[in-house]
């Protein structure tokens, strides 16, 4: 049998080949995400514990919750405190200081303000974070099974990939068929070219594609053993006067044994490379053996005393199996169809798909090309899409638990939660990471999920967009709609950034609505293994947050006209959030390469900072990590300013011009992924100047100065080891100097002039009639292949 995990058995659980400029890759490994290839090299300081958080938070004690507290406030008065006793004093002592002191004294208030508040925010997060930890209680699953009992509305799982490894998909899909839910359709979302020319990769878009018919196809036998099972018990309570208990706990035990063990006999096959696959097995098949298996403890110890279970909670139970092998599995490909959107993004995917639900579509070839035609009810159709009350929204390389959706849809509709668009478990990492920079992001990533939900607390929900359950009514009234090339686009989840969750979230704030993080870890998503791929993720993640600031400004003065009550901490959270990168990033850089004046140092600052560190530590060791890892995280950032710098800069340059973004997927590859060479260089000329710094100060005996230079070139320096590599540095930007060498050969120009001559057997008569004038100008003259500019992204 596989390994079970050694907690309880009740609440305790827990983008393809880039280009060098935006990562290539090296080596032959295999692929990210557990199935395929070799597992990768555990290195030295890598994640031990393979054993996942809790699913329910611990509840914090009153001394956790009161320090918390204390914390603000010692932050608050210590800044206060500095800007009396340092600022306002060397101000008032050195009338004549001249110029250059008095703007070194305002820009490094301004520096130390801005991260003083960072680090306020922080706390304050934290603390909502706390008290919800305190008072949440689990709903028991007696409660969901009655509430779902003859549940009529369904949810649509939608999965976006692009240029996935096959495996990774597979267990994801794995994961949303076997949400126990009544009616779960779950879609993969195709965004690869559909006719590529590369073998390999053909080879590996056909067996993608087959994946949801696979997993329908092995979900047909024990479905249809659930379905008779329950088929056969409404008869027998039907057609019996007394149905005789003791006979109806051994029939259900017996279907409770059966899907119990189809499920550990699934996880017996499973081929274990690597820790995503472990909790693949463990958490996501095996954990929902340990429930069955603990339904099926109960029913034999109510079978052995004699006791007796209602008719209406025998139904209950054996609609159970129904819901979790009843899932309907799909695949739809939008550039297929030239009637749909194909910008580059995730978010115009979703969409694509999303503009269809509820009608019934007809395929029409016109020309060299497909597109979609809305037909009436009464009219035959080779497409259709049913409507759903709820999305669910999941990456192709997150994992979600087992009652995901039943959860998060019963939280929907509870009372008071009418206006609640989405909901979500902001994702976890995975344990057991075998590289040292992959446990690293991970710390960082369980860290957000503990701000996220106190966020929730104060009214501030951001969605991320890896997990979440959306009521599609909301999302009508946030469409917008256009015409493209003569076809109507709906546009639900905006594009416009790289970040387009955080957008859609101002978004459905403006119309009424709200959201809400679900207090519980049910959701998992894979963290970059090597610094290439992290760069190309936290690059996005800084990327765009300034240019929805002004669409908040526009939702707040909204919600103020209306009348709405907006807490000021709401406010500072949502800002924080948006724009924290941007101002942390630049302070920081203010602070490692501008030599400020030894005067305006004080103890005060580091005292106004300790809360955060010691807050982050304990949040820190409370996910199963080290509380040193403070210093670890903080060398990580020091390595990451370059890529912050440039999402940030990315992000202005986008302001100033109006341009799209495209795009870029994070590698999910087990090849290190080579970073682009300027992203490599500047750590080494951090460590290198803070050493120059700290040297200079010295000689100086400024002492602060030489204080804070040399822990940034030490923390740098040891995370210029462990996350980069000295020799990986030295081969990416060896190939970092070798694309900026190489020059792809100049195609040859063709002249207006040149006319290509074509017989009328050779021309494309559809596409003449088709497009017309335009068509024809473009295709006599250059011969275009349509076919491969469409497709291509």
């Amino acid at each position: 049998m596989p390994k079970q995990s050694a907690l309880s058995d009740e609440i305790v659980e827990p983008e393809a080949t880039g280009l060098l400029s935006e990562g290539s890759l090296i080596g032959a490994d295999g692929a990210f995400g557990g199935g395929g290839g070799a597992a990768r090299k555990r290195q030295w300081g890598a994640e031990r514990r393979s054993e996942p958080l809790s699913i329910v938070h611990p509840v914090p004690s009153r001394r956790k919750i009161l320090l918390g507290r204390v914390g603000i406030l010692v932050t608050i008065l210590a800044w206060i405190l500095y800007v009396i006793s340092t600022v306002l004093r060397q101000l008032a002592d050195n009338p004549d200081a001249g110029f250059r002191f008095q703007i070194e004294t305002v820009s490094y208030l301004i520096v130390v303000t801005f991260l003083t508040f960072s680090a306020l925010m922080y706390l304050l997060a934290r603390q909502g974070a706390l008290n919800r930890f305190a008072t949440h209680v689990r709903v028991p699953r007696g409660e969901l099974d009655r509430h779902f009992t003859d549940y009529k509305e369904g949810i649509t799982v939608l999965v976006p990939s692009y240029a996935e490894e096959p495996h990774v998909v597979r267990a994801t899909l794995w994961s949303a068929v076997l949400q126990e839910f009544p009616d779960l359709t779950v879609v993969l979302l195709l965004d690869d070219p559909p006719f590529p020319t590369d073998p390999a990769v053909l080879a590996r878009l056909d067996e993608t594609r087959a994946l949801a018919t696979d997993v329908e196809l092995a979900l047909a036998p024990p479905a249809e053993r659930a379905n008779s099972a329950l088929a056969e018990f409404r008869l027998r309570t039907q057609t019996d006067d007394a149905v005789n208990s003791s006979e109806e706990l051994v029939l259900i035990s017996a279907e409770y044994e059966a899907a119990a063990q189809w499920l550990e006999a699934m996880a017996e096959a499973e081929r274990i490379q690597d820790h995503v696959d472990e909790f693949f097995v463990d958490l996501v098949v095996m954990g929902l053996v340990r429930e069955l298996r603990l339904t099926l403890l109960a029913l034999n110890a109510a079978r052995v005393q004699n006791s007796s279970i209602g008719t209406e909670r025998l139904g209950q139970l054996y609609q159970r199996l129904t819901w979790i092998f009843n899932a309907k599995t799909e695949t739809f490909e939008r550039k297929m169809f030239d009637s749909l959107s194909h910008e580059a993004n995730k978010a115009m995917n979703l969409n694509s798909y999303i503009s269809l639900m509820g009608h019934r579509w007809n395929r029409e070839k016109v020309a060299d090309t497909v597109v979609l035609r809305e037909v009436a009810d009464d009219e035959p159709a080779d497409l259709v899409i049913p409507d759903t009350e709820y999305l669910l929204t999941l990456d192709a390389d997150s994992l979600l638990l087992r009652d995901y959706c039943l959860r998060l849809t019963y939280f929907l509709e509870s009372a008071g939660n009418e206006r609640v668009a989405v909901t979500q478990t902001p994702y976890s990492s995975f344990r057991g990471a075998p590289t040292r920079i992959e446990r690293v992001a991970g710390a960082t990533t369980d860290i957000q999920h503990i701000l996220h939900q106190g966020m929730t607390q104060y009214g501030a929900t951001f969605w991320v967009g890896a997990n979440a359950v959306i009521r599609k009514r909301a999302l009508e009234d946030i469409v917008e709609v256009q015409t493209v090339g003569g076809f109507e686009i709906r546009t639900y989840i905006q594009d416009r950034t790289v970040i387009e969750d955080t957008e859609s979230s101002v978004d459905l704030g403006t119309h009424g609505w709200t959201l809400s993080n679900y207090p519980e870890r049910l959701s998992y998503s894979a963290t970059p293994p090597d610094f290439g791929s992290l760069v190309v993720q936290r690059r996005r993640w800084a990327n765009g947050g300034l240019l929805i600031l002004p669409k908040l400004w526009k939702q707040i003065s909204h919600r103020r006209h209306m009348r709405e009550r907006i807490l000021f901490r709401e406010i500072l959270l949502r800002v924080n959030y948006m724009a924290s990168i941007a101002w942390a990033s630049f302070g920081l850089l203010f602070l490692l390469a501008y030599p400020y004046d030894s005067r305006l140092l004080s103890p005060v600052v580091f005292i106004a900072a300790l809360p955060y560190f010691l807050a982050m530590g304990s949040d820190l060791r409370d996910c199963g990590h080290r509380f040193s890892d403070i210093f670890r995280i903080y060398g990580f950032n020091l390595v990451l300013l370059p890529v912050n710098l440039a999402g940030v800069v990315k992000s202005m340059q986008q302001g100033l011009t109006g341009e799209k973004i495209p795009f870029v997927r994070t590698p999910k590859v087990k090849n290190r992924t080579a970073a682009p060479a300027l992203y490599v260089v500047v750590p080494y000329l951090i460590v290198a100047f803070s050493i120059l710094t700290a040297w200079r100060n010295v000689h100086e005996q400024n002492w602060g100065n030489v204080a804070f230079a040399t822990l940034n070139a030490v923390l740098a320096s040891g995370a210029i080891r462990a996350y980069i590599g000295v020799r990986n540095s030295i081969v990416d930007v060896f190939l970092g100097v070798l694309g900026w060498l190489y020059v792809a050969p100049k195609k040859p120009r063709q002249t207006a002039s040149k006319v290509v001559v074509k017989s009328m057997d050779e021309i494309d008569w559809e596409s003449l009639l088709y497009y017309g004038d335009r068509r024809l100008n473009r295709d006599l003259r250059t011969g275009n292949d349509r076919r491969r500019r469409v497709t291509g992204r």
